[in-house]
């Protein structure tokens, strides 16, 4: 274990996350607040820390492994979600430090889960930094760290692969550096488009930017009581667009830059994503009708109320919580499903999905067949051993994750809906849940130990569980 390159690279993604909050500082400057002297006081701390650790433990040698790939994502998100925590309680307006916590991993990890019942009370600083950390996160921190440093060893792939969603996770190009900035660019070239349309549709600025850094983040952190309900039908489809788009792998834009269009067309992961999508929001459409005027309003809600929770963003634009059974049914397999890999989606993702029911084809058709050789293939490629051994076990930690935070959650006192819907939106990075965390609702009422795991429900989630579960194994840290 390359410890010191652990630290060190911990402290330069403060220091990035320093920079990151001069923007909400620039923000609360803007509109005469008094939040902007918790910004600086938080961005002196983060400054602080991330010098500290880049001085006092600067490597001798930058190469490091999948194991420090692993222990540095997951370390450095949970500092970047402690740092990231303390304009809230310095400015007091979420002066519980637990509470600012739970916020912050929300953000950072897409989720949207909030623990704010008056949204619309919140400084406008401290609503940009909300939104902005779905922004942050929604792509990954070290993606972006690594676009932007120079000098590291190409071994840096290890860091995209544990921070990356999907099964498989790969170069686009040779460098992995170059991987992360043509991530990045394509990403922020999205978001810039969805501002200007968002200001198209009579927004303002201010409200065009957080509503798209939460859309592509896949986060879902409103600034309105009523999330987007309140908005026109033309800014309501503009996000349905962009939240469907940001839940499609990245990967895909770059061949489209490349007019690469065939390995587009081919990809079974995102036909089956846009199947699904327009499937439920058929039925639900129907099923929903007789609940507003008309075919193309009910239409509208549908397509937005999929869209949002398929890809795991968390907006609502009306109380899903109050529709019809089947509706609520879908939405609630949908909590699971997620977006397709290499995007900014949480879930299960629709390849892993697509991996698991051909390795249960497969052992059905082996169980028939004894002595036939069976491939699993996927866009017409082998899928190897390992990478099916891996969804397999992701797959039953995932299960046994859901259930072990639902089982703590049963000591609260609340219903069964409230409780479950909470460990699966919370594990799925979606966000909003039913019951007394539906989406007019909020999570304030759990108690402190309820929201801290919770919270780490979250990190399993976005980080997919293994780094985690690899930093809190004793034998990573072993000299052995």
């Amino acid at each position: 274990m390359n410890r010191k390159m652990v630290i060190y690279l911990i402290g330069q993604m403060l220091k990035v996350e320093a920079a990151l909050m001069a923007l909400p500082l620039i923000v609360s400057l803007i509109y005469k607040e008094n939040c902007y002297l918790a910004f600086l006081i938080s961005i002196g701390v983060a400054l602080g820390l991330g010098f500290l650790m880049t001085i006092l433990f600067r490597p001798k040698t930058r190469v490091f492994y999948a194991k420090e790939g692993f222990v540095i994502v997951a370390l450095a998100w949970i500092a970047m979600s402690l740092i990231g925590a303390t304009p809230f309680v310095i400015s007091g307006e979420i002066p519980s430090f637990v509470d600012a916590v739970f916020e912050t991993i929300s953000g950072f990890t897409t989720t949207g889960s909030s623990i704010v019942r008056d949204v619309e009370a919140l400084s406008k600083g401290i609503l940009f930094w909300r939104s902005f950390t779905h922004w942050i996160g929604g792509m990954g921190v070290l993606v972006f760290v690594l676009a932007i440093m120079p000098k590291f060893s190409d071994r840096s792939i290890h860091l995209i692969r544990a921070e990356m969603a999907g099964p498989i996770v790969g170069k686009l190009v040779p460098k992995a550096k170059d991987t992360a900035k043509i991530l990045y660019l394509i990403y922020i070239a999205m978001t810039a488009l969805q501002v200007v349309l968002l200001l198209f549709g009579g927004m303002n600025l201010f409200d065009s930017m957080v509503y798209s850094f939460g859309t592509a983040g896949t986060g879902g952190f409103g600034i309105k009581a009523n999330s987007v309900g309140g908005y026109s039908p033309y800014c309501q489809w503009v996000i349905t667009i962009f939240m469907l788009l940001f839940g499609i792998n990245f990967n895909l834009y770059y061949f489209l830059l490349l007019r690469n269009f065939r390995s587009v067309f081919k990809n079974v992961e995102l036909w089956v994503y846009v199947g699904v999508i327009t499937i439920s929001t058929g039925i639900i459409t129907a099923n929903i009708l007789s609940r507003f005027d008309g075919f193309f309003d009910a239409l509208r809600h549908a397509a937005f109320q999929v869209s949002s929770i398929a890809t795991t963003t968390g907006y609502a634009t009306d109380n899903f919580d109050l529709w019809p059974t089947l509706s609520k049914g879908i939405i609630f397999l949908l909590l699971f499903l997620g977006g397709c890999a290499g995007s900014t989606a949480g879930g299960l993702k629709v390849s892993r999905v697509l991996i698991l029911f051909k390795m249960m084809r497969s052992e059905l058709h082996k169980m028939l067949h004894p002595r036939s050789v069976n491939v699993v293939k996927m866009d017409g490629r082998q899928i190897d051993d390992q990478t099916l051994r891996n969804v397999g076990v992701y797959f039953a930690i995932y299960i046994v994750g859901i259930l072990a935070t639902f089982f703590v959650l049963c000591f609260e006192p609340f219903n069964f809906e409230t409780n479950f819907s909470a460990a699966v939106t919370c594990f799925n990075n979606v966000g909003p849940g039913f019951s007394l965390v539906g989406p007019a609702m909020s999570f304030a009422e759990y108690s402190d130990i309820s929201k801290i795991v919770l919270s780490f429900a979250m990190l399993f989630g976005r980080l997919e569980i293994f780094p985690l579960l690899i930093s809190l194994s004793p034998s990573t840290w072993s000299k052995k």
